[in-house]
């Protein structure tokens, strides 16, 4: 069987009720990634795994039934942030040399969040 090799990171952002954050993230499931907000509210993501949320379970366990939320999760992140803040989340991975690898990255800013993978191709003017 094949495994997921994956790493994701993110930039540092400051959240406007540090308290209110960590209830949000304790409130899903992150896989094996960790997360933290500073006492200075700054929250950061990071680990070895694919950036999927899921709802949490009342053993503590991820809710794989329920589905990948991480779009949900997001959106409710957006509206934490502090004015002029972006989180930038970053994951890139293979599994062997399987085709295609992983790839993509979600911005959070101005209470939109963005999306991109490697999944669009744009020509090259020459």
């Amino acid at each position: 069987m094949a495994t997921l090799q994956a790493a994701t990171t993110s930039t540092g952002a400051i959240v406007s009720d540090p308290q209110a954050v960590r209830e949000l993230c304790e409130s899903y499931c992150f896989g094996t990634l960790n997360w933290e907000v500073t006492d200075d509210g700054e929250l950061t993501i990071w680990g070895y795994d694919d950036f999927e949320v899921y709802e949490t379970r009342e053993n503590g366990l991820p809710d794989y039934d329920g589905g990948i939320v991480t779009h949900e999760f997001l959106r409710e992140l957006a509206t934490h942030l502090e004015a002029g803040e972006e989180l930038d989340i970053q994951t890139a991975g293979f599994t062997k040399c399987r085709f295609p690898v992983l790839a993509k990255r979600y911005v959070v800013r101005d209470d939109t969040v963005l999306h991109a993978d490697l999944s669009g191709l744009e020509p090259i003017d020459g």
